[in-house]
């Protein structure tokens, strides 16, 4: 299957109900096993990328990641454009049930001139690999002025088989409320769609925001790689 194929074929009502209740969802063998070693096996490709970020030199965690640079790999291109889409109006009704004053454009193309012109530049999808004892902070993905609210990341190694630990932690901060932590542990393929920063909570009054981060617990052998697909670009 093509990758619009594949995005054709998800339940896209499923993963928006899911968003609006969780603030993620899970999308199973999204890619396939060929597919994940071809990512890891162009790790080490030399032009492919922009910027390499050694986590511990900035105290993001234990790690490396690797920005890729524009022209973005077709498959990369593909994920980015085509999913956009589908995330666009989850967005857009979580602006207006939080009453933000902000729309997102229908298209991936159309969001993209919008960074452009804030003068983000940059593209951020990015291929992430740790080693035993690798980990990486809880943070949110923004880069700059214009940013979306939905991120996705594919995980490209079989846990427990190909390492141990290393398992996807949400944290969401409730207002007024200690955090609560969520922990996931997809399997090789596996596409998982949560919120950049935040999202609606319905209480008793209406919609509240709550705040949400993203990291990953320590690795315990192994190595883990994941490749995270960001829409919005960056300044830097």
């Amino acid at each position: 299957m093509t990758i619009q194929e594949r995005i054709t074929a998800v339940n896209w009502a499923q993963v928006a109900e899911e968003m609006h209740q969780k603030g993620y969802a899970i999308i199973s063998d999204f890619l396939s096993r060929v597919d994940c070693e071809e990512l890891i096996a162009n790790y080490d490709r030399k032009g492919s990328y922009r910027k390499t970020v050694v986590m511990e030199r900035y105290r993001f965690g234990l790690g490396e990641y690797k920005y890729f640079q524009y022209p973005l790999p077709e498959m990369i291109q593909q994920i980015r454009e085509s999913l956009y889409p589908r995330l666009a109006p989850i967005a857009n009704l979580w602006m207006k049930v939080l009453a933000i004053e902000k729309q997102f454009p229908d298209s991936f193309l159309a969001l993209q001139k919008l960074c452009h012109a804030a003068g983000q530049l940059q593209p951020t999808p990015l291929i992430l690999k740790y080693g035993k004892s690798g980990f990486n902070t809880l943070h949110q993905d923004l880069y700059g002025e214009v940013y979306f609210p939905i991120q996705a990341v594919m995980f490209l190694n079989q846990p427990d088989q190909d390492f141990t630990g290393g398992e996807f932690v949400l944290t969401q901060q409730t207002p007024r409320a200690q955090s609560k932590a969520i922990v996931l542990k997809p399997n090789r393929g596996d596409l998982v769609i949560f919120t950049t920063n935040f999202r609606p909570i319905k209480g008793t009054k209406g919609y509240y925001r709550v705040n949400m981060k993203h990291g990953v617990s320590e690795v315990h052998s192994g190595e883990r790689h994941t490749l995270g697909i960001i829409f919005h670009d960056a300044l830097t």
